[in-house]
């Protein structure tokens, strides 16, 4: 049929170049742009996905900064401690050449005593001035608040991690299983009756006797307790209202690694018993661990020393000499430490908390040796007061302190830090990859789509201007 008012070829040729612009525009569209989705429109469902990964994205990009500014805070802080360890080691090294008294004058003791101050403000000075901006470090700002510890209970406490979460504070209770013990004999007579030469040893040292016939066991403790420091033994009576009650023989270290060795030479004329606290006749006694439960974990330490690692707590503790079965004391971690944000959710699963104590001179050290600041000028163990042994001590304390936080920031960094950035890159490069497998333009699909548009275009053009020339073939009709 043939028509003049409506010209039905000429609108579908109209509606076909219209879709094939169409295409060809949103192909260059993409092309210019480089992304397969510029609107809503393009993939609903493809947009939908994209947005929800390049926001998760964008979580892993800062979650990665997170985790290297982190490194850089303990980075700084090692590199403060490492100096301050440097520092120790001189003043262990002055407090030796001062115990060396009968080469040294007192003034060239007093002048090791300048140097020692000199480097303890020095240690001070760098606990409060180590920062990350405007953050302090090594002061006791970033370590963890307690409440409630016993002292009567606990001697000394560090505390490495707690995971708080989104609690006000974090109970810490602890039980008694077995306490420690030192390795301890009795010798349950008031004097020796034979002459004898005796041995007595520990992992300490060993120390050779010659008690004669008669020697008072009054004697025998002072002349044990003289060399203390040498044989790691130490000697009292069995009953301290009685010095004719017998004498122990204790080794000054507690634990399993701990004993106490008495024993006559066979060189000697006489015999020498010694029992242990059951009564039991041995020459050697061995010392026990320390061990207790933490939150319900059953924990063996060394010594009196107990150590807890685990997610939620990481902390170091000395307990009582007399903390065993039937013992028990709670204590809270009210807040402190660093909290790290290391994944890209915020939540407590990828936090991570680490406590960094104090390394003023105050807090180095040990109620048990002292503190470093004693070790002073005016310090109950300063080198001028004749002290070097107990100044060494302490000393070795602080070195041992710093060397473990120091270890402890090295693994956090190394095994936390390190491997949580490795990780968050790897799922970067994934997340990505599959953002852009939604969203990012394939040039080569987009170009030959292109051809495609551009023929059919030209095509359709061509069709439309045959289709509008189609009514005029009814003039012939009229002619």
């Amino acid at each position: 049929m043939t028509r003049i008012n409506t010209n039905i070829p000429s609108i579908t040729a109209q509606v076909n170049l219209a879709r094939s612009s169409r295409d060809m525009n949103q192909t260059l569209q993409r092309l210019s742009s480089g992304l397969r989705i510029n609107r809503g429109a393009d993939d609903p469902a493809g947009l939908i996905a994209s947005e929800s990964l390049r926001a998760e994205m964008a979580s892993i990009d800062q979650a990665i900064s997170n985790t290297q500014r982190a490194s850089n805070v303990i980075a700084t802080a090692e590199g403060a401690l490492s100096e301050v360890a440097n520092l120790l080691v001189t003043i262990k090294e002055l407090t030796v050449e001062a115990a060396n008294a009968g080469a040294m004058s007192q003034r060239e003791i007093e002048a090791n005593q300048l140097q020692v101050d000199s480097a303890i403000d020095s240690i001070t000075r760098i606990a409060n001035a180590t920062t990350f901006a405007g953050l302090h470090l090594l002061n006791g700002n970033l370590s963890y608040v307690t409440s409630g510890v016993a002292a009567s209970a606990v001697g000394s406490l560090d505390i490495y991690s707690a995971g708080l979460g989104n609690l006000d504070y974090l109970t810490v209770k602890v039980s008694g299983v077995l306490s420690a013990q030192r390795g301890e004999l009795q010798f349950r007579t008031s004097q020796v009756n034979n002459s004898v030469t005796l041995e007595v040893a520990s992992l300490r040292g060993v120390e050779v006797f010659n008690f004669v016939s008669g020697f008072r066991a009054s004697s025998m403790v002072s002349a044990i307790n003289a060399v203390t420091q040498t044989i790691g033994v130490s000697a009292s009576f069995i009953n301290a209202a009685n010095r004719s009650s017998g004498v122990i023989f204790h080794s000054v270290d507690w634990g399993a690694d701990a004993f106490v060795s008495v024993r006559a030479l066979p060189s000697s004329n006489g015999t020498f018993t010694t029992t242990d606290v059951l009564g039991t006749t041995t020459q050697r006694d061995v010392g026990r661990n320390v061990v207790a439960t933490v939150n319900g974990a059953t924990t063996v330490g060394i010594g009196r020393e107990i150590t807890l690692n685990t997610t939620a707590l990481d902390l170091r503790m000395t307990l009582d000499t007399r903390f065993g079965a039937g013992n028990t004391t709670n204590f809270a971690i009210t807040g402190g430490g660093a909290m790290f944000q290391l994944g890209p959710h915020i939540n407590t699963s990828e936090q991570t908390s680490i406590g960094l104590n104090s390394i003023v001179a105050s807090r180095l050290g040990s109620t048990e040796v002292g503190f470093l600041n004693e070790v002073a000028t005016g310090g109950a163990y300063s080198l001028v007061a004749g002290e070097s042994a107990a100044a060494s001590e302490i000393v070795e304390k602080a070195i041992e302190q710093i060397s473990i936080l120091r270890g402890r920031l090295g693994a956090f960094e190394r095994n936390t830090l390190d491997t949580n950035m490795t990780s968050l890159q790897i799922t970067l490069e994934n997340v990505t990859s599959s953002e852009s497998a939604i969203r990012d333009a394939d040039f080569a699909v987009e170009t030959a789509s292109l051809t495609r548009s551009q023929i059919l275009v030209n095509a359709g053009t061509s069709v439309l201007a045959l289709a509008n020339q189609t009514p005029q073939a009814v003039l012939a009709l009229l002619q």
